[in-house]
Order: C-alpha cells, then structure tokens, then sequence
C-alpha cells in the first residue's frame, strides 16, 4: 500500500513539473538574416520547406512534382531528458503528377527527431528523414533525395534571381489579427537538374521549382476551414505568389498577392484586390471532396487563369500531417495565351485544416 501511494506521489510531481512549452511569437517588423533563417526555428511551433515544380523528360513529356519537409514542435515537456522525448517531429511528402497514371503518385513519412535519423538543423537549410534529406549549400544550391516504393527524386535546384519576401518584408499575415501570421520566403525561378525514378527506372529531368519557406505558431485562426494558395513561375521571368484563407462558412477571412514582373518590380496587393473564382470542380472518388481544380485569381486588374495537369491531384496524408489536400501542377493563361506554369495547392476541403 505504501509503495502504491509514493508511486501516485511520483507521478503527481511528474505532473505538476511537466509544463507545456511556450511557442515563439511572430512579430511585425522583425528583419529576416541569412544565411541563419534558411535553417530551422525550433522555438516556433510549425516549419515547413515546400518545393513544387515542372519537370520535362527526354523524349518531352511534362512532369509535375512536390516535396515538403514539415517540422512540428510539439508540447512535450522541453524538461524531459529522455532522448525518447518527442520535442520536434519531422515530416515529409513527395508527390509526382504525371498524366500517363492519371493521378498522382505520392510517398509519406514521419520520425521525431534524433538518433541521427531526423533532424531540421539551424543555420541553413539541412532537413532529413531516414534516406530524405534536402540540404542547401554555401552557393545557394540544393541538393533533394526522396526513397520511396513508389518515385524516387534525385533533383538539384539552382537559384537564378534574388529571393522573394512575402507580405511586409516577410512577415505575412494571415488574419485580421497580426498573431495570426508567419515568417515567409519564397525562391522562384529555380533551375532543376535531376533524375526521377519510376518503377526502379531512372529518367532525366530538366526544368523550373518554387521553393517557400514559412515558420508560424498561430497562423490560422479559429474559424478557418484552409486556404487556397498558387505559386506561379512565369514564362517571362517574373513571379506570382496569392493566397486566400477561407472561412468555414466558406466565406474569405484574409487574402494576399505578391506580383514580381520581368523587371523585377515587386507589387503587394491586400486583402480586397485579391479574389479566387472557380471555374471547374473536380469531386474525388475517395473523399468526397469537390475541389476547385480550374479557378481565376483576380489580382488588382490582372486576371490569372489557373487549369491542372490532371485533375486528380489529391494528397492523402492522414498517416503524417493528418489532412487531406489538393496539391498540383497547373498551367496559367489570359486570353488563351500561355503565361507560367506553376502549382495550386487546395486545403480544407475534406476537413478543417489543424497544424
């Protein structure tokens, strides 16, 4: 009886010590530095580097693909000196769209971090999971291995234009309130060299990414179902990032766009110049979900038109972040005339989006 009450004393006192951590704000007006902020922020809650992009086989055949590294801090107690301890989780999604499959083709995976087989390293972009890593160098260029059962990449992306700050000089609302925000880069124009491989075949690749870069700890607020987000290579050099962050309701709680031209002349566009239109529902044959594949950004007087590669572009990844989401490659015209290519990324549709 004796032991049975100091070991209910124990674990109260494990309780009562244990205490959840506290998340690092995002605040208006901080300067992003590098190389420092290429690397991990483990005092915020949720990190993510996110590359999508166009890829052309030999023979020409357009390929679309996807690979995210997330890092989640969780609320273990940060005093806690098991190694065992889950502080950090590492995730990471690798997705190819090729229109000869008809749907996309995706691998998951998920690791807390340590025992040198997960990390997200400070200092510069060094993220890995097992035998995914994505890793920049002194010269800006990165280095993107994925195994999977299904696709495998081995990819190099090289910079070829100055970085993007989104929102004011990348800190980016997402909300009327400023907490409701993240610390946000992007790299357009990347320059992809590679090979991918299918089935056990290898296959070289060419061609242009988007990488973003976003760390937060409250970036959704609590009526948000997801956001709708395209980031768009354009064929004359320029860029174009905007996103909206729609209500449960279905409504549009904030939205934002980011235009830089072929000058390099960088135009912000706030919340009421900023619309997304659908043009076309596609209703997945495994959730249920009807998601706006074809859609028109209106950004100020400028009208994009956005149409998928494919229609089937769902990502189920329940098994690692828990959500399901729409993410593929589209194409964007006005008037019928080709201007980039780039990626539409559809959340929420299935459930409320929760990082």
């Amino acid at each position: 009886m004796l032991r049975r009450l100091l070991f209910i004393l124990l674990l109260l006192a494990s309780a009562v010590q244990a205490a959840p951590p506290s998340f690092a704000p995002v605040l208006p007006g901080r300067t992003l530095v590098f190389p420092q902020d290429f690397g991990a922020h483990p005092a915020h809650r949720t990190e993510w580097w996110y590359v999508t992009g166009w890829l052309e086989t030999p023979d020409g055949k357009p390929l679309g693909f996807q690979v995210t590294f997330f890092r989640s801090r969780t609320e273990h107690d940060e005093a806690n000196p098991s190694a065992f301890a889950p502080r950090q989780l590492i995730i990471g999604h690798a997705a190819l769209s090729d229109p000869a499959t008809g749907h996309l083709v995706h691998e998951q995976r998920s690791a807390r971090e340590g025992f040198g087989l997960a990390w997200a390293r400070t200092g510069s972009t060094d993220v890995k999971l097992e035998d995914w890593r994505m890793q920049r160098g002194a010269d800006g260029r990165y280095q993107v291995s994925v195994r999977g059962g299904e696709l495998a990449f081995d990819l190099q992306l090289a910079p070829t234009q100055p970085m993007l700050l989104q929102g004011e000089a990348g800190f980016s609302r997402k909300g009327l309130r400023p907490e409701h925000a993240s610390y946000y880069y992007s790299e357009p124009q990347l320059r992809v060299t590679g090979a991918v491989t299918r089935a056990g075949t290898p296959v070289q690749v060419k061609g242009s990414a988007w990488l973003d870069h976003e760390w937060s700890s409250q970036v959704l607020e609590t009526n948000a179902a997801g956001w709708d987000w395209a980031g768009i290579n354009l064929d004359d050099g320029g860029a174009l990032m905007a996103f909206q962050i729609r209500a449960k309701d279905g409504g549009k709680l904030w939205a934002h766009a980011t235009h830089r031209d072929a000058a390099g002349r960088v135009t912000q566009y706030n919340p009421g110049q900023v619309a997304f239109t659908p043009q076309q529902q596609w209703k997945s044959p495994r959730t249920g979900a009807s998601y706006p594949v074809a859609t028109t950004i209106t950004t100020g007087a400028l009208a994009w038109r956005l149409t998928p590669l494919q229609p089937d572009q769902e990502l189920d990844s329940r098994r690692s972040t828990g959500a399901v989401y729409w993410e593929g490659a589209v194409m964007v015209e006005r008037e019928g005339r080709r201007l980039g290519r780039g990626y539409l990324e559809l959340t929420g549709y299935v459930d409320p989006m929760k990082l």
